[in-house]
């Protein structure tokens, strides 16, 4: 199985040890990943902000990078939404169909690959698990609030913070509202958007969780950005490095040091 790492722009730029995380999770399963070093952005800011034409360059040359692979593997719930539904309108033809077939969202590849049925090992932290609104809505990983009772899909990255020993999973009072990121909608809308933010940093502290997770590296630049301003002493992480941390591939010492495993506990 040839299997492709898509790693988005603001992955590449502002936390590219999420990246690292990513292929030695893979490499833990046994899956060999690899990085192709000519993708760029996959268009998702110019589908945003009405800019077809643009974006539509960017899924051609997406196509040109990613068609041929089993699998691409996808750091964020909004990317592989956008490849998922959005590349077919931008570049229609097989090549779109295939290779939008074949992008999955990272915890949900790692849930077809038996993610979910081993222990990460440990990583001790009270974690409140942000849910991605494209993640959850655009591609059904999970169940929103709105669709209460009506066939109720199991939460991948869920399913895999819950094999992690010593984590403890804190319950939100709004466990699927938008933290304001949305992309342009952010700089657009800046006041509303750091509204949005800062409740949901208030719902993480009543819930006592010193960490915020999540899907989604956009959604947690949003949220740590919102928490550095305001002095809150949570922290982020995507599901992802929790994972790496857990089974040792990547250090978690340095952060325990600073106290901050359970600094709202």
């Amino acid at each position: 199985m040839r299997v492709a790492l898509f790693v988005p722009c603001y992955v590449d730029q502002l936390r590219p040890e999420l990246g690292i995380a990513a292929l030695e999770v893979l490499d833990v399963l046994g899956v060999e990943a690899t990085y192709p070093e000519r993708q760029t952005c996959c268009g998702q800011p110019f589908v945003s902000a009405g800019e077809t034409r643009r974006a539509a360059e960017l899924a051609l040359h997406h196509l040109d990078v990613f068609d041929g692979y089993d699998a691409i593997v996808a750091l964020s719930g909004s990317c592989a939404a956008t490849v998922r539904h959005r590349l077919p309108e931008l570049a229609p033809g097989d090549r779109a169909e295939r290779v939008a077939g074949r992008t999955f969202e990272i915890c949900d590849f790692l849930v077809r690959r038996g993610a979910a049925e081993r222990d990460w090992g440990a990583f001790a932290g009270r974690v409140g698990l942000h849910a991605s609104c494209h993640a959850l809505r655009d591609l059904g990983l999970g169940t929103p609030s709105e669709r209460r009772g009506a066939g109720l899909a199991p939460d991948p990255a869920r399913r895999l913070l819950e094999r992690v020993q010593a984590l403890e999973l804190v319950e939100l009072e709004r466990p699927d509202e938008c933290c304001g990121f949305g992309g342009v909608f952010s700089v657009e809308e800046e006041a509303v958007s750091c509204r949005m933010g800062l409740d949901r940093l208030a719902d993480h502290r009543r819930a006592g969780a010193g960490w915020i997770a999540s899907t989604d590296l956009s959604c947690l630049l949003q949220l740590e950005g919102l928490a550095r301003r305001s002095g809150e002493a949570m922290r982020t992480l995507h599901v992802v490095e929790i994972l790496a941390r857990a089974c040792g591939r990547l250090d978690s010492h340095a952060d325990a040091a600073e106290g901050v495993d359970d600094a709202a506990s």
